[in-house]
C-alpha cells in the first residue's frame, strides 16, 4: 500500500511515495562541538567521541544497498542541498573545484552547474553511497573520493571552497572538523554547511519520551544533542574563519504516521551510532507497543486535520571565510562620514528617543 508524504518547503511543495515495510524504530541523534583534539592529531582522542564512526559507516551501507528505497528517501537531503548551492550561488565566483563532505548518494551535485564550478570532488566515508548512482550524469564532472570527514586528506592551503549537506551533526569534534576545513583552504577560501539543529524531530522526541515513561518507568539515551544556532557562530571564529554568517531554517514533512517517518530516518542511514548505544540496548530495542503508544501520541499532540503528522527538520547553515589581506575589512569606529540621524531624519523617519 502506497502513502504520500508532502515535503512542505516556504516556496514549494513537493510529494513522493512511502511504502510501508516491516514496523521497526530509527533513533536520529545528533552531537554538541566538544573542544577539538590536540594539534596535530589525526584521530580524534577517545575522550572527545560520541559516536562510533565505523557504525555510521555500516548504517550508510547498509541504507544504499537497497538502491529503490533509499532514492525514495532522499527527499530531505534533496531540498537541503538545494538551499546550501543557493547559498553558494550567492557569491559570484567560478571555482575550479569544490570539495564536497559527505556527498552521500549526490544531493549537490544534482543542483550545480559549469557556471558554477568546473569540477565536484564528491567524498564520504561509505562507498556504497558514494556509488549508488555512479551511472547518472550530472552537469558537472565529478570526482568520488572514500574520506571520512574527521580525518581530511587535503593538503593547507590548496581548496577554493568546501561544502557539506546534513553530514557534520555525525562528527565527533566538530570545532577540530572545522579547523582541519579551514587550513585546507586557500586564503579568501569559502565554507558552506547546512547540518540539522537542536528543533528537529521535536515531536518525534517527546512522543516517545512520553510513551517510554509510560510504558517502561524510565527514559533510555536514544536521542543525542543537537547543535545550536547559537553555538555555529563562535565555532566558526574559534576555527579562524572570518566573515561568518549563520541563519535558521526549517523544512516539514507530513506523514501517515509516526512509524513512517521512523521507516524513513532508518532508510536514511540516520539510525543510532553513539558508542554508548549498548546502554540502550539493555533496556532493549523500542518495544512495540512503546512504539505504537508513541505514534498514538504523536498524532494526539501534532496531528494535522487530514490525518497525518509533521515532521520538523531544523536545518543550521552557516557560512566562513578563510582571512585573506584581500578581503574588506570593517572601518575603524568613529570613521563614519554621514551622521545615521541625519539620514533618517532626510526619510521623514523620527530617530528613537532615549528611555528615561
Amino acid at each position: 500500500m502506497q502513502h504520500t508524504a508532502m515535503l512542505r518547503t516556504g516556496y514549494r511543495l513537493l510529494s513522493r511515495p512511502l511504502l510501508t515495510s516491516k514496523n521497526h524504530a530509527a533513533r536520529l541523534l545528533y552531537s554538541t562541538a566538544p573542544p577539538p583534539p590536540p594539534a596535530g592529531s589525526k584521530t580524534v582522542p577517545a575522550t572527545f567521541q560520541v559516536f562510533n564512526r565505523e557504525t555510521k559507516r555500516l548504517q550508510k551501507e547498509r541504507a544504499a544497498s537497497n538502491t529503490e528505497q533509499s532514492r525514495q528517501v532522499d527527499y530531505v537531503k534533496d531540498e537541503v542541498a538545494f538551499r546550501v548551492v543557493d547559498r553558494l550561488l550567492d557569491i559570484k565566483r567560478e571555482f575550479s573545484e569544490v570539495v564536497e563532505l559527505g556527498s552521500g548518494c549526490g544531493h549537490i551535485a544534482k543542483h550545480v552547474d559549469t557556471d558554477m564550478m568546473k569540477k565536484l570532488i564528491m567524498c564520504d566515508m561509505s562507498e556504497t553511497m558514494l556509488n549508488r548512482d555512479k551511472d547518472v550524469e550530472y552537469e558537472v564532472p565529478v570526482e568520488r573520493r572514500i574520506v571520512d570527514e574527521e580525518n581530511l586528506p587535503f593538503p593547507e592551503n590548496s581548496l577554493e571552497c568546501v561544502v557539506s549537506s546534513l553530514s557534520m551533526h555525525w562528527i565527533n569534534d566538530l570545532p577540530g572538523a572545522m579547523i582541519q576545513i579551514q587550513r585546507s583552504l586557500k586564503p579568501d577560501g569559502v565554507f558552506i554547511a547546512g547540518l540539522f539543529g537542536g528543533d528537529t524531530l521535536f515531536e518525534l522526541r517527546t512522543s516517545l519520551q512520553l510513551a517510554e515513561q509510560d510504558r517502561e518507568g524510565g527514559l533510555s539515551p536514544r536521542v543525542s544533542p543537537m547543535a545550536d544556532s547559537r553555538d555555529l557562530g563562535s565555532l566558526l571564529s574559534r576555527a579562524g574563519f572570518t566573515l561568518t554568517t549563520v541563519d535558521v531554517d526549517e523544512v516539514t514533512v507530513n506523514y501517515p504516521s509516526a512509524i513512517e517517518l521512523m521507516e524513513d530516518l532508518r532508510a536514511m542511514g540516520e539510525s543510532n551510532a553513539v558508542i554508548n548505544r549498548h546502554v540502550v540496548a539493555r533496556r532493549g530495542l523500542l518495544k512495540r507497543d512503546t512504539m505504537m503508544a508513541a505514534a498514538a501520541i504523536y498524532k494526539e499532540m501534532y496531528g494535522n486535520d487530514d490525518g497525518t503528522v509533521p515532521a520538523t527538520f531544523q536545518i543550521l547553515y552557516m557560512i566562513g571565510w578563510k582571512p585573506s589581506p584581500t578581503q574588506n575589512k570593517p572601518l575603524e569606529r568613529g570613521s563614519a562620514k554621514h551622521s545615521l540621524k541625519d539620514r533618517l531624519e532626510s526619510e521623514g523617519v523620527a530617530p528613537t528617543s532615549k528611555a528615561e
